[in-house]
């Protein structure tokens, strides 16, 4: 069983960057494909981006390539995502999910998933 929970979420206008992190519980922290979904109010949850348990293999959503960086730090079983150039269309809250899995952009295919984040950007 894994729990993660989300942080650094809120409020920022466009242009500006925010980090969010996702910290998880458990020890095999390592052999986890970890991702970050958003869902915006009437829109299914969209895939932004995901990092292999090794941190050397990421993929990005076309929406945010060149504007977020997913990364994770294996010691502190925390995985993050810096948003930079943040837009208005950005807004959503942000989920962290984990899967043991092959790195797989669909959401169903994630057995864990933290409460979610708020991220709001302003016009």
């Amino acid at each position: 069983q894994v729990q993660l929970v989300e942080s650094g979420g809120g409020l920022v206008q466009a242009g500006g960057s925010l980090r969010l992190s996702c910290e998880a519980s458990g020890r095999t922290f390592s052999t986890y494909t970890m991702a970050w979904f958003r869902q915006s109010p009437g829109k299914e949850r969209e895939f932004v981006a995901l990092i292999r348990g090794s941190g050397f293999s990421r993929t990005y959503a076309n929406s945010v390539k060149g504007r977020f960086t997913i990364s994770r730090d294996n010691a502190k079983n925390t995985v993050y995502l810096q948003m930079n150039s943040l837009t208005p269309e950005d807004t959503a809250v942000y989920y962290c999910a984990a899967d043991e899995g092959a790195a797989i952009t669909t959401a169903s295919i994630y057995d864990y998933w933290g409460q979610g984040t708020q991220v709001t950007v302003s016009s």
